[in-house]
């Protein structure tokens, strides 16, 4: 049996597809680069990451994109040899009654690349998808945002899914927009997939808002326009209400046939910390299987509520170190920046360099590389050397959920104590403090070690020099603030641990790093 979630960590709103035995799930990045995480199974049990389609800013530019903005809901899928993806880059979402949703799609002969120049299609909402009819035509669905609406939350300004026909070769539209399905009574219809099956059409949405009152709903019709039904239990997938389900935030779903005849649905979900309800480790992938019963999907263990286990195709092979060389694919694979590809240069020797730039709190151009939290008790170890003397240049571990809601453990020249120190900086909903005050810890000159330990709720920072004996930097640190439900206005993303280095003095600094190893602790 494999226990879900698959992809644990940061990876919502996941699209499947099945090509010559191979699954790809795509799930959204947000304001993270490069843009739409893919990966690849051919068990169901055992992924691992592939090259991201968006990685250079030709394709993605994301400068100035607010906190939980950039890249939703991509869909990924495959017709005549050609892989196609769809996605958003939203630059605008909570801060204004307005949604700037611009949909783009990108074609590649190969999972793995190159990819076209992404053709523009609308920005009329977001979550945009692509269906290949079986008679040629190509159609793209997205949701609608009417900014006019002002139910609670937003509720009323979801206004159905749109339908636009696209030409197969351009992809460009070549039909006014149709509102075929308006929803049901949960409202927050958005994230569709379409697929057709014994001449229905099925259309998959997600609705309830990504939080605890999540669903996957289902709707048919003969029509691709209409008018739908709603599936006997309206939703195929929801955890709302059952306080004892282990995957709560049950939603978004998309559906995938296998060679075998299996059906499957990829889907997102939520595991709480504790009491608090919140969860650092964002939105994360799991996976059910589908039976069809009267023409409609179901779970094939019954109910709505889905399974913490299910019977893939193989057996999950645990790793719990992960002892990075910069130069090699798993790291590349893993890390990510913000907003812009990272500046950084792997030397001969095998250390990372990387170069200073924007403060903690900028939207442009911080430079950091940084990899998703992807367990709940885990420890991140670095080694660095920061050969630069100003209070304005720094360079360290970063533990961050965004601008608003961080931890980094730093060193930076201190002039009153006339050598380089160790502090922490802290930012809570925004407010910012340095808990060690003047009792920042010197660190002198060469190379030093830092470490984050996380045991669920809480975590510690540590320190060595060069003879490795860790010492403690007294300060208790609160994971639960990493996370979407803590976040003002909630957020999207999960909590990132990795290596960021600053200079907001000149952008000339510059910090080594010699290694980077994340191990799964209990």
């Amino acid at each position: 049996m494999i226990k879900n979630p698959v992809l644990t960590g940061f990876h919502p709103d996941p699209s499947m597809i099945c090509v010559d035995g191979n699954f790809y799930v795509a799930n959204s990045t947000f304001e993270y680069f490069p843009g739409v995480a893919i990966s690849k199974s051919k068990d169901l049990a055992n992924w691992e990451s592939i090259k991201a389609p968006l990685d250079n800013i030709n394709m993605l530019d994301m400068k100035g994109n607010p906190k939980s903005c950039g890249i939703w809901a991509p869909c990924l899928t495959y017709h005549d040899g050609l892989f196609y993806l769809v996605f958003t880059d939203v630059k605008c979402w909570t801060f204004s009654p307005f949604k700037d949703t611009p949909n783009y799609i990108t074609t590649a002969p190969s999972i793995n690349g190159p990819w076209s120049e992404p053709v523009f299609i609308n920005s009329s909402g977001f979550d945009p998808s692509l269906f290949h009819d079986d008679d040629g035509k190509k159609y793209i669905v997205n949701m609608e945002w009417d900014y006019r609406k002002a139910g609670e939350m937003g509720r009323d300004k979801f206004t159905g899914i749109l339908l636009t026909e696209i030409d197969p070769v351009s992809l460009r539209p070549i039909s006014e927009p149709v509102n075929i399905f308006k929803g049901s009574e949960r409202g927050k219809t958005e994230g569709p997939h379409f697929y057709k099956k014994d001449g229905f059409y099925y259309l998959i949405t997600a609705e309830g808002g990504t939080e605890y009152s999540h669903a996957v709903t289902v709707a048919r019709s003969k029509n691709i326009t209409g008018p739908y039904e709603l599936h006997p239990n309206t939703h195929l997938i929801s955890s709302q209400g059952d306080f004892s389900a282990y995957l709560k935030k049950a939603g978004h779903g998309s559906l995938c046939k296998a060679p075998d005849g299996k059906w499957w649905i990829a889907f997102l979900c939520g595991r709480p910390l504790d009491e608090s309800m919140r969860c650092p480790l964002g939105r994360e992938t799991a996976i059910a299987e589908v039976i069809w019963k009267d023409r409609w999907p179901y779970l094939k263990e019954g109910g709505i509520v889905p399974a913490v286990e299910f019977e893939g195709y193989g057996e999950k092979i645990i790793k719990k170190v992960y002892d990075y060389k910069f130069n090699e694919g798993e790291f590349k694979h893993d890390f990510m920046s913000l907003r812009v590809p990272a500046k950084y240069d792997v030397l001969e020797d095998g250390r990372l360099r990387l170069y200073g730039k924007e403060s903690l709190s900028s939207i442009h151009n911080q430079n950091m590389l940084i990899r998703r939290q992807s367990d709940f008790c885990f420890e991140a170890e670095t080694c660095i050397d920061f050969p630069f003397e100003h209070f304005q240049r720094m360079a360290g571990l970063i533990y961050r959920y965004d601008e608003e809601n961080q931890y980094y453990l730093r060193v930076a020249y201190n002039e009153e104590k006339g050598e380089k120190c160790l502090g922490i900086l802290c930012f809570d909903k925004g407010n910012f403090s340095m808990p060690l005050g003047e009792n920042e810890i010197p660190v002198g000159n060469g190379k030093i070690y830092l470490k984050l330990k996380v045991e669920n709720r809480y975590g510690e920072f540590y320190y060595a020099k060069e003879d490795l004996v860790w010492n403690s930097v007294p300060y208790k640190i609160d994971v639960s603030i990493l996370s979407d439900e803590y976040a003002t206005p909630t957020g999207f993303t999960g909590a990132f641990i990795g290596m960021s280095c600053q200079d907001m003095r000149d952008s000339s600094a510059y910090a080594d790093f010699y290694s980077f190893k994340y191990t799964v602790i209990n």
